[in-house]
């Protein structure tokens, strides 16, 4: 069945990403969802050889050349590293045509190329995020944010939250939470029969015995226990700067309290691999694990790799374990 896969901020390289992924051979028919004149304005800009077609709602194989399209048209199209308010409801649009597809079956999964969230904040919707936003869509109450590597899993138990607000939300109700639906992902969508999950502390060293923070001991060390008393192999609160080299080598994922604890070690260790799965959903979304680098659009230097891993994964998840 096929995925939907949002063509995300048209001032950015996700439209051009798109075409150069129709040009590759991929694992399931995929549909874009975008404007269909600036998918082919940047093919041509960057010299890249595609057929944009109108989606038919039901091709069995992805044709190699070819890129099926939703057509939603942006107010602004001449953009090119420059972000415009007045596209931000039509990304919006896109997104909901995605989520609302994959729930009601017309598609299978949803991968979405990079948005710029500031651009449509300044419009006036507010937005933290796809994670956030496509939970909410789905009515679901806790998405958990996995990146997913050749050599780590890490997800988080925060994702997009300003620094100093990040030690109110480590609570053990939340990271129980947490735990809970990585647990469950790791075993039914990865097919993993008894999962290890590593947990990072919050505070240099894990807290240092109180002495750097409490959140370790009053928060995350009874989440663990909780988990651990459930039967489940879940470790910690480890110190986040050695976790990765001991404990990150051996658990099946580990879980750092705030965005910039754990996606730094990923990206660094798996970078043009890593894709950004959304997990306790009742859909399939996956992720590029980049931004819309504004600064290289239009210039045919885009690496569509993580967009290609993205549904390579999404296709895995939507036909079985990965």
């Amino acid at each position: 069945m096929t995925l939907a896969i949002t063509c995300g901020e048209p001032a950015g390289i996700g439209p051009e990403l798109c075409v150069r992924l129709a040009g590759m051979d991929l694992p399931a028919p995929v549909v874009a969802i975008g404007d269909a004149t600036l998918l082919a304005e940047r093919a041509s800009q960057i010299g890249c050889p595609v057929s944009i077609a109108a989606f038919d709602d039901a091709p069995s194989v992805h044709t190699t050349g070819t890129l099926p399209v939703i057509d939603t048209p942006f107010p602004v199209r001449d953009c090119v590293g420059t972000p415009d308010i007045r596209n931000a409801a039509t990304l919006i649009e896109g997104l909901n045509l995605a989520v609302d597809g994959c729930r009601s079956g017309r598609f299978a999964g949803m991968v979405t190329a990079p948005l710029h969230k500031q651009v449509i904040n300044d419009a006036g919707i507010a937005f933290s995020g796809h994670t956030e936003y496509v939970a909410e869509r789905c009515g679901s109450g806790m998405p958990v944010m996995l990146l997913a590597g050749e050599t780590l899993r890490v997800a988080l138990a925060t994702t997009h939250l300003p620094l100093r607000e990040v030690a109110n939300h480590i609570t053990t109700e939340r990271l129980t939470a947490v735990i809970d639906v990585l647990w469950q992902g790791l075993h039914s969508q990865y097919g993993i029969d008894a999962p290890h999950i590593a947990v990072c502390g919050l505070n240099p060293h894990a807290g240092e015995g109180g002495h750097l923070g409490h959140e370790g001991a009053e928060a995350i060390a009874p989440a663990v226990a909780a988990q651990r008393a459930r039967g489940r192999n879940v470790t910690g609160p480890h110190p986040a700067d050695t976790v990765f080299n001991h404990a990150g080598r051996d658990a099946d994922a580990v879980l750092a309290m705030f965005h910039d604890q754990g996606l730094p070690v990923v990206k660094y260790a798996d970078f043009s691999t890593i894709v950004n799965v959304t997990l306790g959903l009742d859909i399939v979304r996956t992720s590029v694990d980049h931004g819309t680098a504004l600064d290289i659009a239009g210039t045919g230097q885009a690496d569509p790799a993580s967009l290609l891993a993205a549904v390579q994964l999404a296709a895995t998840l939507t036909d079985g374990h990965a």
